[in-house]
């Protein structure tokens, strides 16, 4: 099976760019079938109320079941106190599968890696160039596959994209999608460095045509078994796995201890102990 992991889907309603204007799938199913590619992973475009936006690519995704899953859209700051609220609708009522943020909006909060960890979800991170926040946010959810398109940059920042090969080879919940990446050796280097299971063929549709984007993968010369990973069965595993989508019980965080005052400075920095640090 092929997937998509990355397919824009709906109406925006900024008006002023295409990604957040329209994300109309017509085109893009018709190209998509041409390449043979089965399913397709949807979250909305940049919208103003990603609430809204969300229930839009929900009734999208209602009336082809058999061919889109959906992920949920959240702004980090301009969603702050609803996210969970905004996850449990999008796993429970609409069956979504994952998390998309962009970094135009922000970057991943402890809110949006708390839910998506309850949940069991992918998160899809664009990091719009800004590789090193990475290194922040994977490590501290550990749980999380972070998957990060265009291997770090949709603008061939070569920094940043060298940056995401290195963390995809360093860190085990960090993955990397293929959409959009122009210098082909990059995700060469990808697959050398960190293997076929730690990449995803996406397309960034409907604006990038899927069967350009999927013949990148396919110029890559892998195995038919490393080929089936990057092509579909990363995907597969990550979206589409049994526990994906339930609601797991975590431990309580432990209360802080209250034995001083927070103001209360301390004499000698050295007699703190590791567990009150």
């Amino acid at each position: 099976m092929i997937i998509d992991c990355h397919c824009h889907a709906g109406r925006g309603d900024l008006l002023s760019a295409p990604w957040n204007t329209d994300a109309p799938l017509a085109a893009y199913l018709r190209r998509a079938r041409q390449a043979g590619i089965d399913r397709t992973v949807v979250f909305a475009a940049f919208h103003s109320d990603y609430a809204e936006a969300n229930e839009e690519v929900a009734r999208i995704v209602a009336r082809l079941p058999d061919r889109l899953t959906g992920f949920a859209f959240i702004h980090p700051v301009r969603d702050a106190g609803r996210v969970e609220e905004m996850v449990d609708r999008a796993v429970r009522r609409y069956g979504f599968r994952g998390i998309k943020i962009h970094g135009f909006d922000a970057p991943p909060t402890r809110e949006i890696c708390e839910s998506a960890r309850a949940y069991s979800l992918p998160i899809l991170v664009d990091v719009v160039g800004q590789a090193q926040l990475v290194d922040m946010f994977a490590p501290a959810y550990p749980e999380i596959p972070f998957i990060i398109p265009h291997l770090g940059s949709f603008k061939d920042d070569f920094r940043a994209q060298q940056q995401i090969v290195d963390q995809l080879a360093r860190l085990p919940n960090v993955y990397a999608d293929t959409s959009g990446v122009r210098r082909f050796d990059y995700l060469v280097q990808a697959v050398h460095r960190a293997g076929a299971r730690k990449l995803l063929f996406g397309s960034d549709g409907p604006w990038l045509h899927p069967g350009h984007e999927l013949q990148k993968v396919k110029w890559l010369g892998l195995s038919p078994a490393d080929f089936a990973l990057v092509a579909g069965g990363n995907a597969s595993r990550l979206i589409f796995g049994p526990n994906v989508g339930r609601r797991r019980t975590l431990p309580r965080r432990r209360a802080k201890a209250a034995s001083r005052p927070a103001w209360q400075p301390v004499a000698d920095a050295a007699l703190v102990s590791e567990r009150e640090l």
